[in-house]
């Protein structure tokens, strides 16, 4: 099993330690709002953890669990304190009228993250094709992306561990396109599919 933090107390903060509780994973919880985070820590149970906001997460894989804006200053603040730690970027940059991503450049969140996380640290995207209710309840596929692949067989396995399938799609490059599949989602929410209660997958056929 993995040891993992998460920043952030969020849906999917709750949604993810959920299920990485459930599945035997060490689970610490750190949050600008330590009273939040404490709340969240004692809801997830377990033996969930807090810890103090900026400091060593106890986990090796860090889920920055936080909206697109504050993926990098977060990393940026936390600094050297992440170092030699996996970082899963989970978020999605969407415009305000949710057709477009909020960054003109082919680049993603986590390429970002990776320009300002401190030597050591590997940055993997994850999670950001799948609405919280299907995390909660479902069994999607998990895309994900990096270029360390030792990083990103950690990740693999603790996805394993919350009974998700994990897909890799390649390099950090591939998030800019992780988070158009992220846009695609919500344009079948609001049109073709009409809910969200679905995610995006892979069949495989033979013969």
């Amino acid at each position: 099993m993995s040891s993992i933090t998460i920043i952030g107390t969020g849906n999917m903060a709750r949604a993810i330690g959920t299920r990485a509780v459930a599945g035997g994973n060490t689970v610490e919880v750190m949050g600008r709002n330590q009273s939040k985070a404490d709340d969240l820590a004692k809801a997830l149970g377990g033996g969930a953890t807090t810890g103090k906001w900026g400091t060593v997460p106890a986990g090796d894989i860090v889920i920055t669990a936080l909206l697109y804006d504050g993926v990098v200053p977060t990393v940026a603040e936390y600094g050297d304190a992440l170092a030699g730690n996996v970082i899963v970027d989970i978020s999605n940059p969407f415009n305000a009228t949710f057709d477009g991503l909020a960054h003109s450049e082919q680049t993603s969140i986590a390429q970002e993250v990776a320009k300002v996380a401190p030597a050591g640290a590997s940055v993997v995207k994850a999670f950001n094709t799948i609405f919280r209710p299907v995390l909660e309840k479902g069994r999607p596929n998990v895309f994900v992306a990096g270029d360390n692949a030792q990083a990103k067989a950690g990740v693999a396995a603790f996805i394993e561990s919350l009974e998700l399938r994990p897909l890799d799609v390649g390099g950090l490059s591939m998030a800019h396109w992780l988070e158009g599949m992220g846009l695609v989602t919500m344009g079948l929410a609001g049109n073709g599919v009409g809910h969200c209660d679905f995610a995006l997958g892979v069949n495989e056929f033979t013969g």
